[in-house]
């Protein structure tokens, strides 16, 4: 894990190593003063030698600007380093996510990635940070004290000695146990998360339906969870800072009594024991600066192995050695085709689909809710990889061919459509970022949303809200048809996205194709059966069978769940 985790310290290297180097200086004067201290007080007061005295103050003064100036560039230094560490760590886990299937992502789950690239990510910036710096500091501290220590007396630096191996026993024994606590906490993290993502996406629909008194029960019981874990992570570790205090008192007691009688007896005097006050103090804050930091480093383990949990996940996705680069034409063959997203062959939603898809020719997918539709189409830009069998585009495997090559010619508008913050011309280059705006009326003329842009006062550059919430469904659906359009692909496929549009327009839209586009194959899923009845072929899936193939008059012959469909939905039509 920590290797994983350096390895993006990478540019912040020398910051990460002047950051120590400094620390060291901070200490180095601060361990001097109480030496000085002792030496003016011994040399200097008991012989009232002003020179002596001024003189020794001056150096402590050069040693506490030194100090400050080291405190000051290593503070400076390590708030660079932990800060690009964070930096580089969030872009290595982004550009990694990016690179994920949908398999990979539905494993960790869309919350529980966010969680990870924005909390764990903080948690181990704070932890670097202060070990760069602190745990520097205090092993360094400690180090430096105890040898003043054991220079001015060594009986009473035997304290010490017994003191520090307790304490950190009692801190390896809270840390350990700790820890589990903290792993769980980032999973009640996650849950929470997922609640508050939820609600807010699905707000409109939760206040339709006025479900704010159950969606208020789900966050206060995920709340309630995450403040039992947080609680019983912290019973273990309420200890550490009495304890430390316990420790520092009882030693400054000791070597108070103590030092009083070696005064007393002239085998010590004033100044040394006012230094050695000072440096059991400073030994036994380091210790406690070490418990600190060793609470942080809890906290950041358990973060720091869910960062690299992702890191070292290989996408399920990867490009041949000498994939092929470019793609022919738009014909699709499924052959023997079988596809679950887990589990065995029992938990397939795909079995053994056979089908042949011309280039240029129109296909129409119909079915009923969870027939598997999404997810054969799925297949085609391979966004999953089939679990037996072979899907081909223009005669090559989809596994042969570069990913990106291969998705560049295939464009999807997804049954869920989405449109990003930004302007209407934003949204659309999505498709093609060297565009035009003849490109831009073109396909919009297409997808038959010129008629509304043109009557938007700014056109183009119509500000389009996160997730496209001030426009329409129907707007929306043909933002994103226009959006595929620019792409010049050679396969389009429209899931199930002319939904929200009257029929006339969907005729327009379809006329459009055939004009435009007639080179490009056409796949449309649709529930509704205008949508696909002028199609060269239509396929028609139940249960993630394909229970019929043919034209529209083919189907009405020969298949009974087509004529089912069809004459509901013409039913459906007259009645309304």
């Amino acid at each position: 894990m920590i290797r994983t985790l350096m390895g993006s310290v990478r540019e912040y290297k020398l910051a990460s190593f002047l950051a120590p180097i400094f620390v060291i200086g901070e200490v180095a004067m601060e361990v001097a003063i109480p030496y000085l201290m002792a030496l003016m007080i011994d040399n200097g007061f008991s012989s009232e030698n002003l020179n002596y005295i001024m003189k020794i103050g001056v150096i402590m003064l050069v040693c506490a600007i030194i100090g400050l100036l080291c405190g000051v560039l290593s503070g400076h230094y390590a708030a660079i380093a932990s800060a690009g560490l964070a930096k580089n760590l969030r872009s290595d886990l982004y550009f990694k996510i990016q690179e994920f299937s949908f398999e990979n992502i539905d494993k960790f789950s869309t919350a529980s990635l966010v969680t990870r690239l924005t909390t764990d990510i903080t948690n181990v910036q704070n932890a670097y940070q202060m070990i760069i710096r602190m745990l520097i500091r205090a092993p360094i501290m400690m180090i430096f004290s105890l040898i003043m220590a054991f220079m001015i007396n060594a009986q009473l630096s035997v304290i010490f000695v017994l003191a520090i191996p307790v304490l950190a026993i009692a801190l390896y024994f809270m840390m350990t146990r700790a820890h589990k606590y903290f792993k769980r906490l980032f999973t009640v993290y996650d849950r929470m998360n997922t609640v508050v993502q939820e609600n807010l996406i699905g707000i409109r629909t939760v206040k339709a339906y006025v479900r704010e008194n159950e969606e208020n029960k789900k966050f206060r019981e995920t709340s309630q969870g995450l403040k039992d874990n947080s609680i019983a992570a912290e019973k273990i570790l309420i200890l550490t800072q009495p304890a430390m205090f316990f420790m520092v008192d009882l030693c400054t007691i000791v070597c108070a009594w103590l030092g009083a009688s070696l005064i007393i007896q002239k085998t010590m005097t004033t100044g040394e024991l006012m230094s050695l006050m000072t440096y059991t103090v400073q030994i036994l804050t380091s210790m406690m600066a070490v418990s600190m930091v060793l609470v942080q480093c809890v906290m950041a383990k358990a973060s720091g192995d869910r960062i690299v949990e992702v890191l070292h996940e290989e996408s399920m996705l990867r490009n041949p050695q000498e994939p092929v680069m470019e793609v022919r034409d738009g014909s699709i063959d499924f052959e023997n085709v079988s596809f679950g997203y887990k589990g065995g062959e029992d938990k397939y939603i795909l079995n053994n689909v056979n089908l042949h898809f011309k280039s240029g020719s129109v296909i129409g997918i119909l079915g009923g809710t969870g027939s598997s539709k999404s997810s054969l189409i799925s297949l085609i830009p391979r966004l999953y990889d089939v679990k037996k069998g072979t899907v081909k585009v223009g005669g090559v495997d989809v596994r042969d061919y570069d990913i990106e090559s291969l998705r560049e010619k295939v464009a999807m508008v997804l049954q869920k459509n989405e449109l990003f913050s930004g302007t209407i011309r934003s949204n659309l280059k999505w498709g093609n970022e060297d565009a035009t705006d003849e490109d831009l009326d073109r396909v919009c003329e297409i997808a038959q949303a010129s008629e509304f842009i043109d009557n938007f006062e700014e056109g183009y550059d119509t500000h389009i809200e996160q997730g496209g919430r001030n426009v329409s469904g129907g707007q929306k659906q043909r933002l994103c048809i226009a959006r595929a359009l620019l792409k010049d692909p050679k396969i389009l496929i429209l899931d199930d996205s002319t939904s929200a549009v009257d029929m006339a327009t969907d005729a327009k839209i379809r006329s459009g194709f055939e004009k435009y586009i007639p080179d490009t194959t056409k796949i449309i899923v649709a529930q509704r059966v205008a949508s696909v009845e002028h199609a060269d072929m239509i396929v028609v899936l139940d249960e993630g069978n394909v229970v019929d193939v043919g034209t529209h008059s083919e189907l009405m012959d020969k298949s009974r769940i087509y004529r089912e469909v069809y004459e509901s939905q013409q039913k459906g039509g007259q009645e309304e």
